[in-house]
């Protein structure tokens, strides 16, 4: 088999720390390529941990090398960034996209990224503006294959503490099955559950445009 090399933006977020181990686990890939603000305590015979400065888009263009498929998992909150709407943008926008725009450059075929339900790029809401733009920036891209993945509230526990998320948690699962039919894509999934549909879904070279929302990310 042809030794592939994938790369990985969010390593150390909910989803992005489930898919790394998978994606070292997983014999499809060679390489794994990490690229992170700080060290990850992670040491495996395939991981190479790019230490990158986002801001600097010739450091990031570099560091992104060569490759077959890109992972982005990078996001952040209002809560996290103290408000800061420009800060957000630059997290949950500018990276994806310069990952995208930059990969094509660099030679790789396939781009997964973790969105969010409801994105759209005509909504007054800031958050589903944002997700919306940035799938829209990286649809005009010439990616063999393109995968966006749109969960909505997140099941897992996080390094950092988000106020209301833990509640929620306890309460969306309980709620999920009331929510049947075109509202079923509103229930609350698993982070495990997105990494391994996002790992399935490079696996299976499936070209185009393709977006998963909850159903199709828990057939896997």
């Amino acid at each position: 088999m042809e030794a592939k090399t994938a790369v990985l933006l969010g390593a150390t977020g909910l989803i992005g720390n489930h898919l790394l181990q998978l994606l070292l686990q997983d014999d499809h890939y060679s390489t794994v390529r990490a690229l992170v603000r700080r060290p990850l305590p992670v040491i495996h015979p395939k991981l190479e941990v790019q230490i990158t400065n986002f801001d600097d888009h010739d450091s990031f263009h570099r560091a992104l090398g060569k490759g077959d498929a890109i992972f982005c998992c990078t996001g952040t909150t209002m809560e996290k960034v103290k408000g800061d709407k420009a800060l957000y943008r630059r997290i949950d926008f500018d990276i994806p996209v310069h990952a995208a725009q930059w990969g094509i450059d660099n030679g790789f075929s396939q781009y997964l990224v973790v969105s969010a339900i409801g994105a759209d790029a005509k909504s007054s809401n800031f958050y589903l503006h944002l997700k919306g733009s940035m799938e829209a920036a990286i649809h005009a891209l010439p990616y063999v294959s393109l995968h966006i993945f749109r969960p909505s509230l997140l099941l897992g526990n996080r390094e950092e503490k988000r106020k209301g998320e833990k509640l929620a948690q306890s309460i969306m699962p309980a709620l999920s099955f009331m929510l049947p039919g075109s509202l079923k894509k509103y229930r609350a999934i698993d982070a495990a559950d997105v990494a391994k549909a996002m790992l399935a879904a490079a696996k299976s070279g499936k070209a185009g445009i393709n977006v998963h929302e909850y159903s199709q990310m828990k057939m896997v």
